[in-house]
């Protein structure tokens, strides 16, 4: 189990439809629930990821980079604590890490890298992550 407090979690029950034959998590369905607690985060903090956007003139929160590390089955009928941390603010970029757990049994590792997207000369171009980040951690 983690010593320090997520910035934000999600609970995410397994179902038999996210498993693969061998009746584990389908792999893609951890990317897929990376970004629903992301998502779940922008909506909490800051009434979800197009309000966020209009404020902050952006075009979008995009997804730069990601990976996964998976270190044991989950499988149907689990229920997974999903912790997000903010790994790392950069001038263009957040490096988000997700660490699910089954109880007390870590089940997956990952990571996120995303961008704050904004329209420049006619060009998406990567914006300054301050705004974003005096949003979603102020006292980081």
């Amino acid at each position: 189990m983690t010593t320090t407090q997520p910035d934000f979690q999600i609970e995410v029950p397994i179902s038999f439809g996210d498993c693969d034959p061998a009746g584990i998590v389908f792999y893609p369905n951890y990317f897929r629930w990376f970004d629903r607690c992301f998502h779940a985060l922008l909506a909490q903090r800051a009434g979800g990821h197009r309000a966020l956007c209009e404020r902050l003139g952006a075009m979008g929160i995009g997804l730069m980079d990601a990976g996964a590390g998976f270190t044991a089955p989950a499988g149907e009928n689990d229920l997974m604590r999903l912790e997000l941390r903010f790994d790392a603010w950069g001038a263009k970029s957040l490096r988000l890490a997700y660490n699910g757990f089954v109880g007390d049994r870590p089940v997956v590792r990952g990571h996120e890298v995303r961008g704050l997207f904004v329209m420049r000369e006619g060009r998406m171009r990567g914006g300054d992550m301050a705004p974003l980040r005096e949003i979603l951690a102020p006292d980081a």
